[in-house]
């Protein structure tokens, strides 16, 4: 039984690696957001123009359910996921590997750039210095729920596999 938990900043890298380390370990993979499509059968950025609380309470709830009903798995959580509701409790629960992706504003923004099509509900309509400033803002607040991971993992300058193989070593 191994519950493995992934939270990070958006274009921390949680689903690309959570994919990775899912072939690599043979646990299921599973992404909160598209949990939540799934159950829906609305878009993460729908449920967000709907109001942000309404999205945070369904996100709880997701999250509780996941971790209730399944034994083993590797979760990527939202990038607010844990700053709300009282999520980053589940962080440090005896029976899950919490791992915090941490990543640089530089490579986040250079992330983000590069997902264009993937329209983050946040950052519609940021561009250039406000962009950078917004993501500093939110990670400089978002830091202390990020930190209540078991073990931190800094992505930046390294590929994908090598943030894997240091997960690895962890279990």
């Amino acid at each position: 039984m191994q519950k493995i938990i992934l939270t990070g900043y958006m274009a921390s890298g949680k689903t690309t690696i959570g994919k990775l380390l899912s072939q690599a370990s043979g646990l299921d993979y599973i992404d909160l957001d598209e949990y939540i499509e799934r159950k829906t059968g609305n878009t993460i950025q729908e449920l967000f123009r709907l109001g942000e609380i309404k999205f945070r309470k369904l996100e709880h709830e997701s999250l509780k359910e996941i971790m209730d009903t399944r034994n083993s798995f590797i979760l990527s959580l939202g990038g607010g996921t844990p700053c709300y509701a009282n999520n980053h409790e589940f962080l440090k629960q005896d029976d899950i590997l919490s791992v915090y992706l941490k990543t640089g504003i530089d490579e986040i923004i250079s992330r983000i750039n590069i997902q264009k099509d993937n329209i983050r509900p946040m950052l519609d309509n940021l561009k250039g210095e406000e962009l950078r400033e917004f993501v500093a803002k939110h990670l400089f607040d978002r830091s202390y729920f990020y930190m209540q991971a078991k073990h931190v993992v800094a992505t930046d300058n390294k590929t994908p596999e090598q943030v894997v193989n240091q997960i690895m070593s962890l279990f």
